[in-house]
């Protein structure tokens, strides 16, 4: 990790993180989940931030903290039920991107959608990056060929395989379209965002008119403007085949508010940890991976006030 982003002070790291982040607990994020729901009518999706996992205690520990959100998920009514993202790398310590063999994970994920598709919950498998791709994909298809089609997964519109990934989806899935956070060398990846954008587009496009559900997540108004007013008409989509999707603490709800009332869902990423201190380590890990997002979250911060 870059050594700047390690000084950091962690009440600062905290007080720049806290926005974006439901809480550290389980019952703290579901009074988000009901509360964004309630007031706001907005859907959500839970991610429990659980990364870099070095003793297996800690793998079990995040295993048995997803079965409990399956069944906190499963008392909301299904109208306004909760999704769950699961992230491989939390389940194992044998990472990929750290040239491991990501042992344990593809068996602690099936508990987890098992337990989902036994309960009536949608769950997504994460995207993280370039190393763990193939992983997640071969996953997605060996849990839809044994009958679990509670599961989707993300792709990265950034990466140059994504167009070829395209082809591996089982058919009418649910997929989130991230352009994608992680910072991949330019043989791997686009740099240029506008270039990611319109694949951004091109993409759910193409997705839409295969007849997937597609959660188009980004914060460019711009870009999920032309997505609803020029996309979907021309894929032919009626309103119950996607949504818009943000992450919590994003100040959108303006815009949000006008996609709901044209009858469009909107569904915001909501994280949350056991814990303050995994909080802080996965934002500085953001931050090692994404400088930029400093920027990003004072901007932010300016125009919440």
């Amino acid at each position: 990790m870059n050594p700047l982003i390690r000084i950091i002070p962690a009440a600062l790291v905290r007080f720049f993180a806290k926005p974006y982040v439901a809480g550290d607990s389980l019952a703290k994020a579901m009074a988000v989940v009901t509360r964004l729901q309630r007031e706001r009518g907005l859907l959500a999706t839970l991610d429990l931030l659980a990364e870099d996992i070095r003793r297996p205690e800690q793998a079990e520990r995040n295993v048995e903290t997803y079965l409990a959100m399956v069944d906190a998920a499963a008392g909301v009514p299904v109208d306004g039920r909760p999704t769950l993202s699961l992230k491989p790398s939390s389940y194992t310590t044998s990472p990929l991107h750290e040239g491991g063999d990501a042992r344990g994970s593809r068996e602690a994920m099936r508990r987890i959608v098992q337990r989902a598709a036994d309960a009536g919950v949608e769950t997504t498998i994460d995207m993280e990056g370039r190393h763990w791709t193939d992983f997640t994909l071969d996953a997605l298809a060996r849990f839809h060929a044994d009958g679990l089609h509670n599961v989707g997964c993300v792709l990265q519109t950034r990466l140059h395989r994504t167009e070829q990934d395209l082809e591996r989806l089982p058919a009418g899935m649910r997929v989130r379209l991230v352009i994608g956070i992680y910072q991949e060398p330019a043989e791997i990846a686009l740099v240029d965002k506008s270039e990611m954008k319109q694949r951004l587009l091109t993409f759910a496009e193409r997705l839409l008119q295969r007849g997937h559900y597609v959660e188009f997540a980004t914060h460019d108004v711009e870009c999920v403007r032309r997505f609803v007013g020029e996309v979907v008409p021309r894929a032919g989509a009626a309103k119950d085949q996607f949504e818009v999707q943000m992450l919590y603490g994003v100040p959108r709800d303006r815009f949000l508010q006008g996609l709901l009332r044209e009858g469009i869902r909107a569904r915001l990423y909501v994280p949350f940890a056991l814990g303050w201190d995994l909080a802080i380590e996965y934002l500085r890990r953001r931050l090692d991976e994404y400088p930029a997002m400093m920027w990003l979250v004072t901007k932010n911060m300016f125009w919440r006030s």
